[in-house]
């Protein structure tokens, strides 16, 4: 059966690339990157995806005179690459609904916390000031809205005694960089599926336990 053919648009050092390049490597994943996007020419991630061998392109916001304008280019790239699916990895602009409407339900973002509580940037400074006491990330589709779009999945980490935003950060990564291929996987298998404003699984996925902070057992 053909692999999913997917791409990532990036604006920064990629490493939820590298996550999505390093799952797609394996002869058994669903979906293989046939093209990463970045709107920043000196970005990290474009050198990533240079070493895996996959075709990048520079789309600069900065030559375009209307925000519909730069993501008429980048939709003309993917159309040209028969693209199918596509990954937000640290895609720092904001998409109109016009694109979001365009790719709905093959569209797909990843954020550092437990969407819908902090939705934005400074995200792991915010969630330490607030005093809660679990963070995590959200796989969830794109809507016109900035981190709106129906939630895929998610994962919880705990914000620990003595954390600063670094500290968390990185702690919250290393979940992205399971939850993300994990997420498109399901995406693509047809085992997650966009309805409404929901994202139900197929009923093979069990689902149990919890994660407490402060541990109840």
């Amino acid at each position: 059966m053909p692999k999913a053919r997917i791409a990532v648009l990036i604006s920064g050092r990629g490493s939820n690339l590298q996550a999505l390049i390093d799952a797609a490597s394996d002869p058994d994943y669903p979906g293989e990157i046939v093209l990463v996007i970045s709107n920043r020419p000196k970005a990290q991630g474009l050198e990533r995806a240079s070493k895996a061998g996959i075709a990048q392109e520079t789309i600069d916001h900065k030559d375009f005179e209307s925000r519909e304008d730069f993501e008429a280019a980048v939709n003309d790239a993917l159309k040209i690459a028969k693209v199918e699916y596509v990954c937000l990895a640290g895609f720092m602009r904001r998409l109109t609904d016009g694109f979001a409407s365009d790719w709905r339900g093959r569209l797909i973002n990843i954020h550092p916390s437990l969407l819908p509580a902090f939705k934005g940037l400074h995200v792991h400074e915010r969630m330490i000031e607030s005093g809660v006491k679990l963070s995590g990330c959200t796989v969830h589709f794109v809507s016109s809205e900035v981190d709106a779009g129906p939630i895929i999945g998610q994962a919880a980490v705990p914000v620990l005694p003595g954390d600063n935003e670094e500290k968390l950060a990185a702690r919250i990564l290393e979940q992205e960089h399971k939850l993300y291929p994990a997420c498109l996987k399901l995406l693509i298998e047809g085992k997650a599926r966009l309805a409404g404003h929901s994202v139900p699984f197929a009923d093979e996925i069990i689902v149990d336990g919890a994660l407490s902070n402060p541990p109840t057992k």
